[in-house]
């Protein structure tokens, strides 16, 4: 085995099997062995060429909501200002928070001055006019938040849970980790002007991905198209909900620095779509393109199932077991979401911290199948192990050791000569 002399990273083996299942155009490879680094293997596949697509949006997404399939991207990982899509975080902690029923629906929180003058009436800005020190129940507090996108109804939730907003932030940020949200950060409730409030359009997809998998039934009020409250009447700011498209959630934002923004979803013929743009510079450019790209997605893909549930997906190497490897399968059914008549070039590769140590319990969580368009991840999903795997014996163990001791002297010395190369000759 040789070693990556470009990240010291040990180089393993893999075995990926066919995804035979992406259907007759797609050709495909049997049980093909590649080498991989840090454990990925790669396995190429040849599909169709999509359409090519434009978005006025600077920053964009398109995914598919139940398998997570990417349709279509653009700078989705760059931070920029969240505005008021950052209450889906803040509704997503809040929904936590009843499903653990650590507050309940009917458990009322007060309206502090702050929560008044911040996101009140005297604020101007977006707010269910609850009057100042009066008590509003959960219930109505998070429906105003996310159909009136009330700032009011958030710093009141974020008072009412955690003490402060502050303290709430903490925990927003807390539950952004444990669903996996990498590249955001919130300092608000609200979303409101503040220089740390950061996030990605791809961390927003996966947060409405989250909400609408784990909260279905809270998941409708995102789609109710207006609220009123102590006789007030507001609409719901999505514009997609009014435009025939199967549109039923979640929520736009707005702020001088991020522009205008929108996380979106859309469902027909039983498949849901997740779109998010941001950056635009008006509410019709917002909904215009908001529109454009869930009926683009509609129209020009479909879903392809890559492998069955149960069935193997590869191997990993195991290390100081009583066998070499340990097959590897995912968590449920494996689709991909691929063009309708184009010719894109499709590649997957398995991607673990290997080798893996012996023993490995059937269900282990072990690494996760990357699939890409182009250059471009497309899909992600969990590996786990098909089977369990005891510990080898003594002789094992020992010869995986001394395999690990030579690999990692080889990785030594092309990490040593790569720096001396480059003029250092530290290791």
């Amino acid at each position: 085995m040789a070693p990556d002399s470009h990240s010291g990273m040990r180089i393993t083996t893999s075995r990926i099997t066919a995804c035979a299942r992406l259907g007759a155009r797609l050709a495909v490879c049997v049980a093909l062995a590649l080498p991989m680094a840090a454990g990925a293997a790669n396995q190429s596949i040849t599909g169709q060429k999509k359409e090519e697509f434009a978005t006025a949006a600077p920053y964009a997404i398109l995914i598919d909501a139940d398998s997570g399939s990417v349709l279509f991207e653009k700078s989705a990982d760059t931070q920029t200002p969240p505005s008021s899509m950052a209450k889906l975080m803040t509704a997503e902690l809040a929904f936590h928070q009843l499903a653990e029923r650590k507050i309940q629906p009917t458990d009322e929180f007060p309206i502090s001055e702050d929560a008044w003058r911040r996101g009140g009436a005297p604020s101007h800005t977006s707010s269910m006019f609850a009057p100042i020190h009066s008590r509003v129940a959960v219930q109505d507090l998070l429906t105003a938040a996310i159909v009136q996108s009330a700032n009011d109804a958030c710093i009141a939730l974020a008072q009412g849970i955690a003490g402060s907003e502050p303290a709430f932030a903490k925990m927003m940020n807390e539950r952004a980790r444990e669903i996996g949200l990498t590249d955001s950060n919130f300092a608000n409730a609200t979303g409101l002007p503040d220089a740390a409030n950061k996030s990605t359009v791809r961390d927003l997809a996966k947060l409405a991905q989250y909400i609408i998998k784990t909260y279905p039934d809270d998941y409708k009020t995102f789609g109710e198209k207006e609220f009123t409250w102590n006789k007030i009447r507001q609409q719901n700011r999505n514009p997609l909900l009014t435009m025939d498209i199967g549109a039923d959630g979640l929520k736009t934002g707005y702020t001088e620095e991020g522009g205008y923004g929108l996380v979106g979803s859309a469902e027909r013929n039983g498949l849901r779509l997740i779109v998010v743009i941001n950056g635009l510079k008006s509410e019709k450019e917002r909904a215009d393109e908001g529109k454009k790209l869930i009926e683009w997605g509609f129209r020009g893909f479909e879903a392809k199932l890559l492998f069955a549930e149960g069935q193997t997906v590869g191997e990993a190497r195991l290390f100081g077991g009583d066998q070499l490897h340990v097959s590897l399968v995912g968590k449920d059914i494996i689709t991909l979401m691929v063009p309708r008549d184009s010719n894109d070039r499709i590649t997957a590769k398995i991607v673990y911290p290997g080798p893996v140590v012996a023993p490995v319990e059937r269900g282990q969580p072990i690494g996760k199948l990357r699939v890409f368009r182009g250059d471009r991840v497309a899909l992600e999903a969990p590996l786990m192990a098909g089977e369990s795997v005891g510990r080898g014996g003594l002789a094992r163990r020992a010869f995986d050791a001394m395999n690990e001791l030579v690999v990692g002297l080889f990785r030594s010395g092309s990490r040593l000569v790569t720096a001396r190369r480059n003029g250092n000759p530290q290791l």
